[in-house]
């Protein structure tokens, strides 16, 4: 162990937990609506869930928090994870297995990439958002095939050609798999995500939604058929051998929830990435990956760089960490600005004008 910590040491890769962001300007955290810290809950006295939701662990909160995710997003069921690790490694294995074939987004998130390995099953990737690559592998799949895709791509920040996706699926019989982790509470008019903005609902057999980001709580849910919601009960390792959520936390979805139907909050976000895009210098704009979401990714090649760069900025109050290789590719390095919809135009302003003024980009 000490031997393999001291190559990543040598190679500038080794994770240290980071200083916690404090009284810093917060372009971090993937706390897009300021609800981990702005919803305030009530909860029961007890602590825990007690158990699974198989065992002890399931109660009316849980029951009616379902049914109002999934009438939210469109769909007959929800069904509840701890986390959407958990639900992203219960659902693949559940539902495809040896013989079948998983076609996925070379950028997928890495719990899905461990998900696609529990299952078992045959495994394609295609050129990131590439619809001619992705025709390809569909062309070679075998059995029942699945293409796993994300709505909001968590490092670059660009969006799935979901439409395209749809009709592409249709015409090869698979199923659609889409984790919305960063479009839910984000893209449309409620936060609903990319699905529902579209109108796609009854096109994707199945959904992620996770409460880690924009909802700022943690768990996650799979939408979709009743039928499907009955099957992952019955197969999703994940959810049947794990500790239900406790009643303080999913209270706390609940209330991100019932904000989001007002829209408020996801309104002010979608305009603090406005005004981002629309100040952002020239200079700057040629090294950002195209994004219209609050993640925007600013190249800066090289680990030894990008660590430059975000030391520079964190010693001028910003809470902003790099992105090196091996997460993203070598030079592709980057420094990820997460915007917030309790930042201000004021500190957008000032992390453009540090950024500009930076002899490091």
């Amino acid at each position: 162990m000490q031997d393999a910590l001291d190559a990543r040491q040598a190679q500038g890769l080794l994770r240290q937990l980071p200083t916690p962001i404090g009284e810093r300007i917060d372009f971090c955290s993937n706390d897009y609506l300021g609800f981990a810290h702005t919803l305030r809950v009530v909860a029961p006295t007890s602590g825990g869930a007690t158990g699974s939701r198989l065992i002890s662990g399931n109660s009316a909160l849980a029951e009616a928090l379902e049914q109002q995710i999934a009438e939210f997003h469109g769909t007959e069921a929800a069904l509840l994870f701890p986390s959407g690790y958990a639900a992203n490694i219960g659902l693949l294995p559940a539902v495809a297995g040896r013989g079948d074939t998983i076609v996925y987004d070379k950028l997928i998130h890495a719990s899905l990439r461990d998900g696609i390995r529990l299952s078992r099953a045959k495994a394609l990737g295609f050129i990131h958002n590439d619809l001619a690559d992705l025709v390809k592998k569909l062309q070679s799949t075998e059995g029942q095939a699945f293409v796993v895709v994300e709505s909001v791509y968590s490092m670059d920040g660009d969006q799935a050609p979901l439409t395209d996706i749809v009709n592409i699926c249709q015409q090869y019989d698979a199923l659609l798999i889409v984790d919305e982790a960063h479009g839910t509470g984000v893209i449309g008019k409620r936060g609903e995500g990319l699905v529902g903005s579209l109108g796609l609902g009854d096109q994707i057999w199945a959904r992620v939604h996770t409460f880690g980001k924009a909802i700022g709580s943690h768990g996650a849910a799979i939408v979709g058929s009743q039928l499907l919601k009955s099957y992952l009960l019955n197969f999703a390792r994940s959810f049947i051998y794990a500790t239900a959520l406790p009643d303080h936390t999913l209270l706390s979805i609940q209330a991100a929830y019932s904000a989001l139907e007002l829209g408020e909050e996801v309104a002010l976000l979608q305009e603090r990435v406005r005004y981002f895009l629309t100040n952002c210098p020239p200079g700057l704009r040629k090294i950002l990956i195209p994004s219209a979401t609050p993640i925007q990714a600013l190249i800066c090649p090289g680990n030894t760089q990008v660590m430059k760069l975000a030391t520079h900025l964190q010693e001028n109050n910003f809470a902003i960490l790099p992105i090196r290789y091996p997460t993203v590719p070598q030079g592709a390095e980057r420094i990820r600005i997460c915007l917030h919809s309790f930042n201000t135009n004021e500190e957008i302003d000032k992390l453009l004008n540090v950024l500009a003024a930076s002899h490091l980009v």
